[in-house]
């Protein structure tokens, strides 16, 4: 006895179910896919390398940059870190690395879809977010102290430390990048100039 045919309601329902099979066993979709009836996004990290200027010791509040000029200093910009123009996703994972050992100070990153217009020269005392960048802000990432078993400075933010993860940001209309501001909640005193920092964001897409 042969099979009936399956009704169209039920090839498609197979044909989601299958789908959904194989997204299970192999992971994620390449980078920027999109996924049609699945939840979860697509994990993409940038990382932005800053040379930090530090030509004198921080004060709590006190911006670093890699340039101590206020015309010439430029954001940290997390270029394409969207699937695209007008999108969003959830920021994830936030890691800060610095080559200088025996740093302890708990660094805040502001976070703008458009390049904000704040003081970002290093050694300056903040003033971000400004009210008048508040339609470009989109959140900001509040580290734990970085700390160091002898190596590089580090800290991780995650949904299960300080830090405000996962957050969600939205792109803007014409722009697939984002744009940071960082900013030390502590006073330093151990920084060494020319070092490098490194700043990672996990976004997932949406």
């Amino acid at each position: 006895m042969t099979n009936p045919m399956p009704s169209m309601e039920e090839a498609i329902a197979k044909a989601y179910n299958d789908t959904l099979r194989a997204v299970t066993i192999t992971g994620a979709l390449t980078e920027g896919a999109v996924k049609i009836g699945i939840v979860s996004g697509v994990a993409k990290t940038i990382s932005v390398t800053k040379v930090i200027e530090a030509k004198g010791n921080y004060a709590a509040e006190d911006v670093l940059s890699s340039d101590t000029a206020t015309g010439d200093a430029l954001p940290w910009t997390f270029s394409g870190i969207f699937r695209a123009d007008n999108t969003g996703g959830y920021i994830t994972t936030a890691v800060i690395k610095s080559e200088t050992t025996d740093l302890a100070f708990r660094p805040t990153m502001y976070l703008y879809n458009v390049t904000p217009t704040g003081k970002m020269a290093d050694n300056e005392a903040n003033q971000n977010p400004l009210y008048a960048d508040e339609a470009k802000f989109v959140g900001q990432v509040d580290w734990p102290a970085l700390s160091n078993l002898g190596g590089m400075s580090v800290s991780v933010a995650t949904a299960s430390t300080v830090g405000n993860l996962p957050l969600w940001v939205d792109s803007a209309s014409n722009a697939d990048d984002l744009f940071g501001i960082l900013v030390t909640r502590d006073a330093e005193t151990g920084e060494t100039a020319g070092d490098e920092f490194v700043v990672d964001l996990t976004l997932e897409q949406y």
